[in-house]
Order: structure tokens, then sequence, then C-alpha cells
């Protein structure tokens, strides 16, 4: 297989191949909603509410794609997940806005340093500095311009502590989390229920506190008593295990492209959004119009 993006070595490859990660891919997603303009742009043009396995995939292909694949792979991955944000535009929020495009991509940053230390340990200020330079690919990949990425993990923390303490949740990403949270599909419904606990813990205490996930002392011991046997058990476990999600995602973005399939418009919002659809006075949200579903994008 021709190299990557990134040496074998490298410590995003490093982080990133680990599958306890997951566990924070609701605290990624609630903060890039309760930014309004992003949760505006999912309210209208994302169905990950009703299929959330679906669009977890796809956010996992767009990262392992990035980290692991091929110069080639990861292109081709940047390449569908920007035509297909060309059409994510509306009223306030614009896909292909750096500023949107950076919030996001520390989302995910953030979501993997936070997992990958609470988990191993803290990493030392050279490993931590390497991740942070390499996360940068998260935002470029979608379009934002490099130099829009803060130069340094300190401007990144001022960064970091400005939006937390500036955005303002409303009632779509407050009804985007009701949603998540609660799957039509009962087989998805147990690991709802896991994430909304591990995504409470992990966000800052003001977000969750205005997205209305519950918390107290009872919850937060819990939550430490958790990470205390993810602590002892997880890096003892083989790295096959520790590294199957990431094979697994690898091997069905590789199998779907040699199908011309990797990527699927989601279905209408309206749709997925069944509770949002019904507000403004009776009257529906309309979508800015996708292709038919089922279309591929090669």
């Amino acid at each position: 297989m021709e190299s990557g993006l990134f040496a074998e070595d490298s410590q995003i490859r490093r982080l990133n191949r680990e599958g306890v990660l997951l566990g924070g891919a609701g605290y990624a997603i609630l903060l890039q909603v309760a930014h309004p303009a992003v949760g505006r742009g999912v309210y209208e043009h994302s169905d990950f509410t009703a299929r959330p396995i679906n669009r977890l995939r796809g956010t996992l292909t767009f990262v392992y794609g990035l980290v692991f694949g091929t110069e080639e792979e990861a292109e081709r991955v940047s390449r569908i997940v920007r035509a297909m944000h060309k059409t994510v535009v509306g009223p306030g929020y614009n896909a292909l806005d750096p500023d949107l495009q950076i919030w996001v991509a520390a989302t995910l940053y953030s979501s993997g340093i936070r997992m990958y230390e609470m988990t191993f340990g803290e990493l030392d200020a050279a490993a931590k500095d390497e991740v942070y330079r390499q996360s940068a690919v998260f935002a470029t990949a979608l379009g934002c311009p490099e130099d829009r990425w803060p130069t340094t993990r300190a401007d990144f923390e001022l960064y970091w502590a400005r939006m937390v303490d500036s955005i303002e949740v409303g009632d779509t990403a407050r009804e985007i989390a009701a949603g998540l949270f609660a799957p039509a599909n009962p087989l998805v419904r147990p690991l709802a229920r896991m994430q909304r606990f591990l995504s409470a813990g992990l966000l800052p205490p003001r977000i969750r506190d205005q997205l209305g996930l519950d918390w107290g002392p009872g919850r937060q011991r819990m939550f430490d008593r958790l990470f205390a046997v993810v602590r002892a058990v997880y890096p003892r476990l083989p790295m096959a295990v520790r590294s199957l999600p990431k094979n697994a995602y690898m091997w069905d973005m590789r199998r779907q492209a040699a199908r011309g399939r990797l990527y699927r418009r989601p279905k209408a919002a309206v749709r997925a959004l069944p509770t949002i659809s019904r507000r403004r006075n009776g009257a529906p949200v309309r979508s800015a119009p996708g292709r038919p579903r089922g279309h591929r994008v090669r």
C-alpha cells in the first residue's frame, strides 16, 4: 500500500488508531451543533438523527481516510466531502465558511485528544504539539485555508476557550441533541444512552447545561469510576482489538470506493427531524434541494 499523508509512527496515527476515541463521538457532534450556524446547517441538510450509524460512518470515513489512507484516498475523501458541502448553504450559514470549518475540525481534534489522555494519561508537550499540527488536516481537507488554523497549540487553547465561553446554544441544537439520543431504531438505543452519558460528562458545564443534559455529583462519580476502569483495562488490550474499528472502517471505505459508493447524499432533513419540521406555526422547514435518494457520489 502506498504511503499516506502521515508516517506510520506519527502521533496523529498513534492517537486515531485507538477505538476508545469513539467514546467522544457524541461530544464532538454536540459541540459542533452548539454553534448556531453549524447547528442550522445540520438541521436543514443532515439526517444523522434518523440514521446515526450511517452518519457516524461518514464522519469516520473522513477521519480515518485522511489519517490512514493513501494520498489518493485522502484526496478522494476530501474532494467528495467538499463537493457535498457546496450545497450546505442557507440563511446565516455556509459550510464552506472557514470559521465554521475550523470549529468542526477543532471539535474533532479536541474529542480525540481528550479521550486519548483520559485513557492513557497526558501526552508530553512535544507529542501534543505534533498531533496538534497534524490535526490541521481536518480543517484543510474541508477547504479551509491552511493559515486559518491557529498556529500553535497555545493559540488554539485561546481560540477554544473563547468559543466555549461565547457560544449560545439555541433550540435547534437542543432538538438535534434530543433526536440524536432518542433514535428510532431500538437496537441503537443502548449505544445512544451511553453516548449521552459520556457526552454530558465530557462537555464543558456551560454548554452541557444549555443543552439540557442532566448532571450532578452522582453522575460525576459514575463517570469517574467508568474511566478508572477504562484506564485500567483498555491499554492492556491487544492492539488488534483496540484498532479494530479503524481497520473495519478502512476496509469498508475501500470496498465502497471500489463499488463507486463511497458516500451517499443524506435524505431531506425534513424527514430526519419531524419534530423540528412542524415548527414555525405549522409551516414545514424546507431543505435545500439535493440528489434523489440512492444517488451515488463518486
